[in-house]
C-alpha cells in the first residue's frame, strides 16, 4: 500500500476554503489596523481630527465617542466570536463616515466607502458565527 494520499474531492474542496479563510483573516487584520489607528489619532487629539470634527459641527464630543468605537471595532475584528458583531457595527459606523464626508464635509467618500465594502464583506463570511452569538446571549 501506498503511503501518499489519493487527491479525492474532500482534499481538493477543502484546500480553497482554507486560502480564502486565510485571505478573510487577513481582511480582518488590515481593516483592523486601519480603523484603530483612526480611532487612536481621534483620541490622541490629532489637530486635523480636532479640524475635521470641528467642520463637522457636532462638537468634539463626537469625536471622541467615534475614535472609541473605532478602537473597540478595531479590537473585536481579532476575537473570532466578535468579529461578525464588529464588523457589522463598523459598517453602520463607516456608513455614517461615507454621509458625512459626502454631504456635510463635501469631500470624496472613497475611503470609508472602501472599507465599508471590506466590513460587509467580513460582516457576511461571519454571519453564521454572529447568528450563534446573539442567539446565545437572548436566550440568557
Amino acid at each position: 500500500m501506498s503511503t501518499i494520499p489519493k487527491k479525492t474531492s474532500e482534499t481538493v474542496a477543502h484546500t480553497p476554503g482554507r486560502a480564502s479563510s486565510i485571505g478573510v483573516w487577513i481582511l480582518h487584520v488590515v481593516l483592523a489596523a486601519i480603523i484603530a489607528g483612526g480611532g487612536i489619532s481621534k483620541l490622541a487629539g490629532d489637530p486635523v481630527m480636532v479640524d475635521m470634527f470641528a467642520d463637522i459641527g457636532a462638537g468634539q464630543w463626537l469625536r471622541y465617542l467615534v475614535g472609541a468605537l473605532e478602537v473597540a471595532g478595531g479590537v473585536g475584528l481579532l476575537i473570532p466570536a466578535l468579529a461578525g458583531l464588529a464588523s457589522l457595527g463598523l459598517a453602520a459606523l463607516l456608513t455614517g463616515a461615507v454621509i458625512t464626508d459626502q454631504f456635510v464635509l463635501e469631500q470624496s467618500p472613497w475611503l470609508p466607502l472602501a472599507l465599508l465594502i471590506v466590513a460587509a464583506v467580513i460582516a457576511r463570511t461571519r454571519w453564521s458565527r454572529t447568528e450563534a452569538v446573539v442567539g446565545t446571549l437572548l436566550r440568557r
